[in-house]
């Protein structure tokens, strides 16, 4: 085992595993800057839902408490440890190792509740889509370890492997991306997670799922900088997810669900960030969302704990009773939309910032017209995530309460300081992006030999603001203000009504789920059931029939040896007749 640490520099420890021929797999663990972030930022978001967790399943519904609360701690740490894994993994079987664990515990908790019918179902169809893109991504790592001869990391990334290789190579781990981290088209399991409890629907979009994706393609960066075709991928992906979540999100009466689409949403953000060549803007996007999305999810599961619903047509006036609850989402949700100078805007913003310098200027791998297509889609994101986010705020929050409700009230001490201390860093993280000691950690050169690989980001700041930061500015303004004007003309009435006929498109996110089932779903199953025909009644009936034609046979038989005495004397005697018989004429033939 090799052990390289320095005080500034990346620290790795590897071992090999197996040699197959010329193929050296190896078990190893990096840590560098950029990784250090990342699993602080996952164990925090980690850290604050397991604290919410305690308080928030073992008291569940007065009539009916969560009993089955220390499996799912289990489960919790085991979907955190994998997560770490794909964090701090140097080669890439043990980050296939913890992204397959990831999915298996998605399904564990994602199926927790089974008082809730959608559970299993929800869970079920999350496994199913994200094995579809596990297969892809199974098979890229299979094709990059085989032309490297090793799976190591760093071994992979110095080596000079064919263009055909790897753009077939890096097309098929996009394939897994698409899937963890919810991208067009394998996007439709991540609403319908949202059958599992707040505080994993919280951890899934935050820190681990979701964000496995984006920092796997970090992590192999210098592979994607060198295939154009799959940065183009990458990017007509991005721009399709980060505008299709934005629309879904607008007609959304699910506060979680709405929560859920914007997640699609912002990961598009972050793999357009990719697309347009800065892993800087992306990773730093990265950890502003999970703090601000972790804390809308635990804020919210605060609401539903008060209320007792997750639909906003029966919430509303819950600013005066719940006002830690109400400052802490503002902070999220103004995050979320990108206002100054809460952190979500300054990350936003570098994202941006670097579609804008592709799109004008050429700069990075990727073509102009790419960057064109990211920066536009983002530009429209910006207005439509603040019309959501202040809908949802005033949905929630302001007015009158729509139906008879308990009497609310901020949740208790256990489920209070989680939530505030996420609000810290939702605030104020985007500050650190700022030149200094973080943007010099999350730097990211390419590697000059199979054991020097520098870190993820480059050693500038983060941020950049320039004159054209009004517009997105104004675009937040447009889509903030007239959500606020549609609530201003009737409080009683959903600012979505303005949305007409497309509000069930958008609702059911272009009957994009429906075409899935009706694309995919229905032939599987037609087949499936053909199959399963088949079987029952050819090859068992085969086996069935051969099996009683057997019995008939032997039964008959079973009759014949059971004849009486004189009746059997008799059979022998005729039988030896007609053999003495059979005798004589063939030997007076021959």
């Amino acid at each position: 085992m090799a052990l390289l640490v320095t005080l500034d520099g990346p620290a790795e420890s590897s071992a090999t595993w197996i040699e197959l021929g010329g193929l050296t797999v190896t078990l190893g663990v990096r840590l560098d800057g950029a990784a250090a972030l990342v699993a602080v930022a996952v164990t925090a978001v980690a850290l604050a839902v397991q604290t919410y967790s305690t308080g928030y399943l073992r008291q569940g519904p007065p009539e009916e408490p969560d009993h089955r609360y220390p499996p799912y701690a289990a489960q919790v740490s085991l979907f955190t440890a994998a997560m770490l894994l794909v964090v701090v993994s140097g080669d890439l079987i043990l980050l296939l190792v913890g992204w397959e664990v990831m999915g298996l515990c998605s399904y564990l908790l994602i199926a927790h509740d089974r008082r809730l019918p959608e559970a299993p179902a929800a869970a079920m169809k999350a496994f199913l889509v994200t094995r579809v893109g596990d297969v892809g991504f199974l098979l890229g790592i299979a094709l990059l370890g085989v032309s490297a001869g090793s799976f190591r990391i760093a071994d992979v990334l110095a080596h000079d492997h064919g263009t055909t290789t790897l753009t077939a190579a890096c097309l098929l781990l996009l394939a897994g991306v698409a899937g963890k981290s919810a991208q067009f088209p394998l996007h439709t399991w991540l609403p319908d997670a949202m059958a599992g409890p707040t505080p994993i629907s919280a951890l899934i979009h935050a820190a681990t799922m979701v964000a496995a994706g984006v920092y796997a393609v970090t992590r192999l960066w210098s592979l994607f900088e060198a295939t154009p075709t799959a940065l183009v991928v990458l990017g007509i992906m991005a721009s399709v997810t980060l505008l299709l979540g934005a629309l879904a999100a607008t007609a959304q009466d699910d506060i979680k669900r709405v929560l859920a689409w914007s997640t699609v949403s912002q990961i598009g953000y972050m793999t357009g960030a990719l697309a347009v060549g800065s892993p800087p803007a992306a990773l730093f996007h990265l950890l502003t969302h999970a703090a601000f999305k972790a804390l809308l999810f635990l804020a919210a599961g605060a609401v539903i704990h008060a209320v007792g619903t997750t639909l906003m047509s029966r919430m509303g006036g819950l600013r005066s009773s719940m006002p830690v609850t109400f400052w802490c989402t503002l902070i999220g949700l103004g995050a979320l939309a990108g206002v100054p100078p809460l952190s979500g805007f300054w990350s936003k913003e570098g994202v941006l910032a670097a579609a804008e310098q592709t799109a004008l200027h050429g700069d990075g791998p990727a073509p102009a017209w790419l960057g064109w297509l990211v920066w536009l889609a983002a530009l429209v994101g910006v207005a439509v995530t603040a019309w959501y986010a202040t809908r949802l705020l005033l949905r929630t929050f302001f007015g009158a309460t729509r139906t008879p409700l308990p009497q609310p009230h901020d949740p208790p001490a256990v489920l209070r300081w989680p939530v505030l201390a996420l609000a810290v860093p939702a605030a104020l993280l985007g500050l650190a992006g700022f030149p200094g000691w973080f943007s010099r950690h999350l730097q990211a050169g390419p590697p000059v030999g199979s054991d020097a690989v520098s870190d993820l980001m480059p050693p500038d700041g983060l941020i950049h603001l320039t004159p054209t930061v009004l517009l997105p500015l104004a675009l937040l303004v447009i889509g903030a203000g007239l959500a606020w004007a549609g609530w201003r003309r009737d409080r009683t009435a959903d600012p979505a009504a303005a949305l007409g006929p497309l509000r069930p498109v958008l609702a059911r996110a272009f009957r994009l789920d429906d075409v899935q089932h009706t694309v995919v779903v229905r032939p599987t199953t037609a087949v499936a059931r053909m199959a399963r025909t088949t079987d029952e009644r050819v090859v068992d009936g085969a086996v069935t029939g051969t099996g009683r034609a057997a019995r008939v046979l032997g039964c008959g038989l079973g009759v014949l040896h059971r004849a009486a005495l004189p009746r059997a004397a008799a059979a022998v005697l005729a039988g030896a007749l007609l053999i003495g018989l059979a005798a004589v004429l063939i030997g007076a033939t021959a």
